[in-house]
């Protein structure tokens, strides 16, 4: 199986599939038929007590829609000891399984509120034995919460997104819980050390994971629906039914309630340790660091069509920060659970103090803006004027200069079109850069546009190029020829010091102004939105932004100690909660606060429904070494987005 990932890239699309393969699967032949069958067996727990006579249904995930289309494969009732097993005829092809417990007793006679959920994992590669509890039910209702339905019990993708289903499944299995016990997997650190004088960062993440468990815990433990527990978790959280219902509207809603929910937590259910103080919203986040030694201000990052992610690097890795730093040397790539990419980091092609410019191409290779950061007190800061390219395995297409050819001048945003053209935005020569069909020997310089410290660009669905203007507050926008619209550079709806810039599915153009503490939209026509600039949900001095493939907006914020990430209501609002208005803040006034961030900058999501974001500078930052390290993942929380995105956003 794994002799066909033949290629550096597809490496972890094959992973998922080899899921606890060296444990086996048992299949047979019913002997009368011919038919294959396969037994699954597993343990239904509730608080780390079986559950009797609870019915546990084997399902296979869909492939024709977001939350539709699960196939159920067979159904058993577990035992006094919580055990079952289900005989099925397995998918002819590799497919996703996973199973569902409803109802039977823990202990206090049976209770119809309970409703637990395990992700066994591909067909061809499940474990003999899963275990069904309250952790496995919140990793799975939380890192597919853009593929269940509202019951949070039917789970299914689009024929054009099979990769960001299985990544998430692979996320779940390797990061949050192990199948196999329905423990925390050993992604997290050990209660101990987040009980020690300085706990890890992940320790955040483990103990709301554990809170949740326990939120869960305290309604199946209980009598049922009329139980002060069941009756807590199922009103605050507007669903009447079970608590995989609940699960699955609180992963996908997490500002409800959080308060009242916490107290549950509170309850002497078994998962530990749990936050100290009730979270301003229920999500789950993961910081990662790769080695330990490369991220020293990762600036932007691009996901490829695995789903793994590609990360600038603003300067060369040191972990004093008192020493000076030049310009970063390397690309990162992590793999979609957060590791270093077999080879990474990389370096050569002339990257060089890189910055919020990094795209993927129709071929699959990575270019990179050299900007030419580097540390005060650096004594030989990079000249800032090249363009870097990768291919897919990391090896450099760029001389040991990068390409220079278009006369960059402090280059940062990247945007490449569906033909394959490279637009590059130089900052400090206001002028715009074209590779056409990424080729330096067909280099265009376009100047005299009415740039001004042009920092970002998008491209829309017409091919048309909108560029951020920090210097004057404007956004220009180009032909795919290099000419200058009717009516550009437009101006108005708040526009202040604009940094990212990001197109959705109908057109609307959406810039973070970073000296406005808010968001500008613009119609297609450059026409200001009604109520434009946006504020609230947290919004500091956002920098990055970000469009989902459910159009709502999200903002990465360059604020100080009190990192936060922020999501406003989109264009199409039927996606928002009931009766937000485009613009409408969804995050609270704090935003999703979280201790893992820093001054963020880049911001990108990936077909999962994740959000990434680029943890660039220290929160009290030293001039000679300002750089932050790490990237940080909010599991589910997006509508999926297609990789690579080449034009405006499009949902998979």
């Amino acid at each position: 199986m794994l002799s066909d990932c033949k290629s550096h890239g597809s490496i972890w699309a094959c992973a998922i599939l080899a899921i606890g393969f060296s444990i086996g699967v048992t299949s047979c032949s019913n002997g009368s038929s011919g038919s294959p069958t396969a037994l699954i067996a597993g343990t239904v727990e509730g608080g780390l007590n079986p559950i009797i006579r609870a019915s546990v249904s084997l399902y296979q995930a869909g492939t024709q829609g977001y939350g539709i289309g699960a196939t159920l494969l067979g159904r058993a009732t577990t035992n006094s000891h919580g055990n079952f097993s289900i005989i099925y005829s397995p998918p002819a092809k590799p497919a996703l399984l996973y199973l569902v417990a409803v109802g039977g007793n823990e202990g206090l006679g049976n209770n119809p509120a309970t409703g637990l959920i395990g992700i066994a994992g591909m067909s061809n590669a499940l474990p003999h034995s899963i275990m069904i509890n309250e952790l496995t039910t919140v990793a799975a209702e939380w890192a597919l919460a853009q593929f269940t339905d509202w019951t949070g019990q039917i789970i299914g993708t689009s024929p054009g997104n099979i990769i960001g289903l299985r990544n998430a499944v692979l996320l779940q299995q390797t990061n949050l819980v192990d199948i196999t016990t329905g423990l925390p997997s050993s992604f997290w650190p050990t209660a101990t050390q987040c009980t020690g004088t300085v706990p890890p960062s992940n320790c955040a993440g483990l103990e709301r994971l554990n809170a949740l468990a326990d939120i869960l815990a305290a309604c199946v433990d209980s009598s049922g629906p009329s139980s002060s527990a069941c009756s807590t978790l199922l009103g605050n959280t507007d669903n009447g039914g079970t608590t995989l219902q609940a699960s699955h509207t609180l992963a996908t809603n997490p500002t409800l309630d959080a308060k009242t929910l916490y107290t549950l937590a509170q309850q002497g259910e078994p998962f530990s340790p749990v936050p100290a103080q009730a979270p301003n919203a229920w999500f789950i986040a993961l910081k990662y660091v790769g080695n330990g030694h490369e991220f020293d201000g990762p600036g932007n990052m691009a996901f490829d069509q695995n789903g793994n992610i590609w990360s600038t690097n603003n300067y060369l890795f040191n972990s004093d920060p008192a020493i000076p730093t030049c310009g970063g040397k390397e690309v990162i790539e992590l793999t979609p659970v957060g590791e270093d990419a077999l080879g990474a980091p990389y370096s050569g092609g002339g990257v060089d103090g890189a910055g919020f410019g990094i795209a993927i191409d129709p071929n699959h290779n990575v270019w990179v803006s050299n900007f030419g950061f580097s540390g005060k007190g650096c004594a030989n800061p990079p000249p800032g004027n090249s363009l870097s390219e990768f291919d897919a395995t990391g090896s450099a297409l760029s001389p040991s200069r990068g390409f220079t050819a278009g006369t960059f001048d402090a280059p940062q945003g990247i945007a490449i079109d569906p033909r394959g053209d490279v637009w590059v935005a130089n900052f400090r020569g206001d002028s715009i850069t074209e590779y056409l069909n990424g080729d330096p020997a067909a280099a265009l310089h376009f100047s005299n546009l009415g740039l001004n410290l042009p920092f970002d660009l998008a491209i829309d669905a017409s091919g048309n190029l909108w560029i951020s203007n920090t210097g004057n507050n404007t956004i220009v926008e180009l032909d795919a020829n290099g000419s200058v619209h009717a009516g550009s550079p437009f101006s108005g709806g708040g526009l202040s010091h604009p940094l990212g810039i990001a197109i959705d599915e109908l057109g609307n153009v959406w810039i973070a102004n970073s000296t406005g503490d808010s968001v500008t939209m613009l119609h297609s026509t450059g026409a200001p939105a009604t109520g434009s600039p946006y504020t609230g949900g947290g919004i500091r001095f956002p920098w990055g932004i970000a469009v989902d493939g459910n159009t709502n907006v999200w903002v990465a914020n360059f604020t100080g100690i009190h990192g936060r990430l922020s999501e406003l209501c989109g264009a199409v609002t039927y996606n928002c909660p009931i009766g937000f208005e485009t613009g409408q803040p969804i995050t609270p006034p704090t935003g999703y606060a979280s201790s893992l961030l820093m001054r963020n900058t880049g911001i990108a999501i990936d077909a999962s429904g994740d959000v990434w974001v680029a943890n660039n500078w220290k929160p009290f930052p030293v001039q000679t070494n300002p750089g932050g390290d790490s990237l940080v993942e909010f599991i589910g929380l997006a509508g999926p987005v297609q990789m690579p995105m080449l034009g405006p956003v499009r949902k998979p």
